[in-house]
């Protein structure tokens, strides 16, 4: 069907191969009024077919954003005027397109957008009827409403779309560009700073320290570059690796809520839970290996502190246990794995901490963690089943804070147990050496376990209760996992605590 403009004048008809767009009448009554009012053709109503052209708006197109000077056709020029109306038309036009440029222009400069575009102006200037030039003071009271509304509907996409020149730039113009452009500046980095990307992690030591515990961002890269071909990032992954790994230390690192992570990253309390358990899987099963290990006596040797060279120079490790409390106590059958140890627990006893038995070398890293049992566990069975004997060499010496009842397993083995607290009597006194050697070595493992605790949060407790369940895969529970987890990334960390 072939439309034609309704404006009195125009000629313009919907062919092939034109560029025009032809419009219907809106359905709105208001906004239809205003459309048949600006037709301006007495007695005449649209109906199904009636057309406007886009000729008729000032962007070449209607705009449905009730501020813009085309939410109604005023592009009229062509079109025949009553003579009664003539006069007030023109000076309405002239007002019009006046107003709409100096609205464009104060809404160009307080943005910092102008634009310099010589054409407009000489357009506007040819548009003018001439009885402008002759009449401009016919204008009444009416006129000067119509280019108050004219500056209050005027919207910043037509204006851009206008491309009107900016006149009578003010001398301060330049400084308050500037001004902007360094006030933008500043902006970015401010929320550069508070996002969590890899790029405001690159040179940022501070926060990379404060979000993962790692001493920068090159061991960050180190351990990602390690976990990356085990990670999840196919292009459904609502997370990248970075961020995956990055949300999993902040969970250790804070001990943050789920909630809390998943408002920072954007994601679903369900996606955050799912990746915390897959990255610490991940963790468990490559990073701790590679960096939790016992180290061969020469390597031992090697390196041992001054502070043990004279006195224990064939220390192998010095053990100390700790507990973590349970957020929900458990409440545990005859012969139920607890932590996925092997030890058993009597008829319904209820379980309100765990207890881990660590290693560490006398240089100050982490070389043995053992799975969690039920808080009563006595420290003999719980390094008895924890396998820490079975790392021992024919002549090692096993530094131990206090009486751990296992001097007969250590002998088993063809080691020496020695207690590094003096007895009530006195008689173990002897087996330390001077007093400073004796505080040294008393403080070393203890500082070791702060130290893991600070550095992760979560290894202070209470445990949540998902935690404390038991992989059937692996048979170990995920705090298990965390736990040794914490001492691998703390054994990268350049703040070791060597006994000196």
């Amino acid at each position: 069907m072939v439309h034609t403009c309704v404006v009195a004048g125009c000629r313009n008809r919907r062919t092939p191969g034109t560029t025009l767009s032809f419009y219907r009448f809106p359905r709105d009554p208001e906004r239809k009024q205003r459309w048949i009012a600006a037709v301006n053709r007495e007695g005449w109503v649209p109906n199904e077919g009636s057309r406007l052209c886009s000729t008729h708006f000032i962007s070449g197109k209607q705009v449905k954003n009730p501020r813009s000077p085309d939410y109604v056709p005023s592009v009229f020029t062509s079109a025949p005027l009553s003579p009664n109306m003539k006069e007030a038309s023109a000076c309405e036009m002239y007002d019009k397109q006046e107003a709409q440029v100096e609205a464009a222009n104060a809404l160009l400069f307080l943005q910092g957008q102008g634009r310099f575009l010589e054409d407009h102006g000489q357009t506007i200037s040819q548009e003018e009827p001439e009885s402008i030039s002759s009449s401009p003071s016919s204008c009444d009271e009416e006129d000067i409403k119509t280019e108050d509304d004219v500056e209050k509907e005027i919207s910043l996409t037509s204006v851009e779309q206008m491309g009107s020149p900016v006149k009578n730039i003010p001398p301060d113009y330049e400084s308050s560009l500037e001004a902007l452009k360094k006030e933008n500046m500043e902006l970015r980095e401010s929320l550069e700073k508070m996002s969590l990307t890899e790029a405001s992690f690159r040179n940022d030591p501070e926060k990379v320290r404060f979000y993962t515990g790692l001493p920068n961002y090159f061991v960050f890269e180190t351990v990602m570059l390690l976990l990356m071909p085990h990670m999840k990032g196919d292009k459904n992954a609502k997370l990248s690796k970075f961020q995956q790994l990055l949300l999993t230390l902040m969970r250790l690192r804070l001990d943050l809520k789920n909630q809390d992570l998943a408002y920072r990253f954007g994601v679903k309390v369900a996606t955050v839970t799912r990746t915390v358990h897959r990255i610490i899987n991940v963790m468990f099963t490559t990073l701790v290996p590679t960096a939790v290990f016992w180290p061969s006596r020469a390597e031992l040797r090697k390196n041992l502190p001054a502070a043990l060279r004279c006195t224990y120079p064939d220390c192998a490790v010095i053990i100390d246990c700790f507990r973590v409390s349970l957020e929900k106590a458990l409440n545990v059958d005859v012969n139920q794995e607890v932590a996925s140890t092997a030890l058993t627990v009597p008829a319904q006893a209820t379980v309100n901490e765990l207890k881990y038995v660590i290693g560490v070398a006398p240089q100050g890293v982490v070389t043995f963690v053992s799975r969690g049992s039920p808080g009563h566990v006595s420290d003999k069975n719980l390094v008895e089943s924890s396998g820490l004997l079975c790392k021992l060499l024919p002549g090692d010496v096993v530094l131990a804070e206090h009486d751990f009842d296992i001097e007969g397993l250590v002998a088993a083995r063809k080691a020496e147990l020695k207690i590094t607290s003096s007895g009530q009597d006195g008689e173990n006194f002897s087996l330390v050496g001077t007093l400073s050697d004796k505080a040294s070595v008393h403080k070393h493992v203890g500082k070791v376990i702060d130290m893991v605790k600070r550095r992760y949060s979560m290894l202070t407790g209470p445990v949540e209760s998902p935690f404390t369940l038991v992989d059937r895969t692996s048979n170990v529970s995920t705090f298990d996992k965390i736990v040794q987890v914490a001492c691998a990334l703390n054994n990268l960390c350049i703040s070791a605590a060597p006994l000196e």
